[in-house]
């Protein structure tokens, strides 16, 4: 019995041992270490020359445009240009038979030597009654009578002259000349055709196609802008290019002429107009285009991503700025216009500060953090 105490006493002292040895190579339990300061993305701000570009959606039409009428009826004799030619002003482009116009003006010459040998046998009655009438062999009422035959004579010769002029009008009528220089289109009569004087239907239509216009449309809002910018920047020109509609850019730059002194109350817009060179026809009437119209340009603007703007409840702006000792400040803006994805910082920010862009959510004003710039 005693010998079972001393095996049984022995074993709890190995016991012990052994759990003291086993608590002893336990590895210690590892302190917990401070949690890293959070990332943003910050961009750098930089100031640059801008250049406002305002796209405006648009068609192309015709310099000026002549819809070509007879102005005397009669028989088409001849078409002299050929269709889809330059034609220059002043052309012979039909010829309607001038037979019957001839004549007319034969008859008016005819009426006119008929009034002007009237007019001269007056002239010489007044004379010869004069010379008698100091005889007394004439009355004063005979000469009194032969004055105003001459007189008569006189206005029959005017009428008749003024006839003569409109015979020949009529006759010159019978050739009908281009108006203006340019591009003839399609003729929508023949020879042999009975035309009538100032008729609808059209026999041609010439269109000067250099230079040419393009219109554009614009809302009445935007266009208060740009004539503000205009004259703050005392542009005398504003220029403008073209995309067309394979989207090519057209490789002649344009000027804006003027916009219509009315809003179309339907839809808000105005129409401004724009003229281009097209030395090789290359813009058509009708066809649309999109036009870029370049104003003067803005020195040192400071550019901040839209993205990093936030819009305060009473309407202010906000940006959330990394200072030089990495914490974050918050910082009122005052913002100008847009320009692609930035807006134009007026007033509240400088080149070189670093301005949030990605991570806004993590931080508020006084946080410590670390900033990593991106790429905008």
């Amino acid at each position: 019995m005693r010998q079972f105490q001393v095996i049984l006493r022995n074993s709890s002292v190995f016991a012990i041992l052994i759990g003291l040895l086993t608590g002893c190579s336990e590895p210690a339990p590892q302190a917990l270490t401070a949690p890293g300061l959070p990332e943003v993305g910050v961009y750098q701000v930089q100031s640059q020359s801008l250049t406002q570009v305002t796209e405006l959606p648009g068609r192309t039409t015709d310099f000026r445009q002549a819809e070509i009428r007879p102005q005397v009826s009669g028989i088409l004799q001849k078409r002299h240009f050929t269709e889809g030619q330059q034609v220059a002003a002043g052309e012979l482009l039909y010829q309607i038979d001038p037979a019957p116009y001839q004549a007319a003006l034969a008859t008016a010459e005819a009426n006119l030597s008929r009034a002007q040998a009237a007019a001269t046998n007056a002239e010489q009655r007044l004379k010869r009654l004069q010379g008698l009438l100091a005889s007394q062999v004439v009355s004063q009422q005979d000469v009194d009578d032969a004055r105003a035959t001459l007189l008569q004579a006189a206005a029959e010769v005017q009428a008749a002259t003024a006839q003569r002029q409109v015979a020949q009008i009529n006759l010159n009528y019978t050739r009908i000349t281009a108006p203006i220089a340019g591009q003839i289109g399609r003729s929508l009569v023949t020879e042999g055709a009975l035309l009538t004087a100032n008729q609808s239907e059209v026999l041609a239509t010439i269109r000067q196609l250099e230079p040419i216009y393009v219109d554009l449309t614009q809302s009445s809002s935007e266009l208060l802008q740009l004539r503000r910018q205009i004259q703050h920047d005392g542009q005398q020109m504003v220029s403008v290019s073209l995309e067309l509609e394979d989207g090519s850019q057209y490789p002649a730059q344009g000027e804006l002429q003027f916009s219509e002194a009315s809003v179309d109350p339907s839809s808000g817009m105005v129409t401004l107009r724009a003229v281009f060179p097209n030395p090789d026809g290359l813009l058509l009437p009708g066809m649309f285009v999109r036009a870029s119209l370049a104003q003067a340009g803005q020195t040192n603007a400071v550019l901040v991503p839209q993205a990093a703007v936030k819009r305060l409840p009473k309407g202010a702006t906000q940006v959330l700025v990394v200072n030089t000792q990495q914490q974050v400040e918050a910082r009122q803006v005052t913002l100008g216009r847009s320009y692609r994805q930035y807006w134009v910082v007026q007033e509240g920010l400088a080149a070189g500060e670093q301005v949030i862009v990605a991570g806004l959510q993590k931080v508020q004003p006084g946080a410590q953090v670390k900033a990593v710039v991106v790429q905008e």
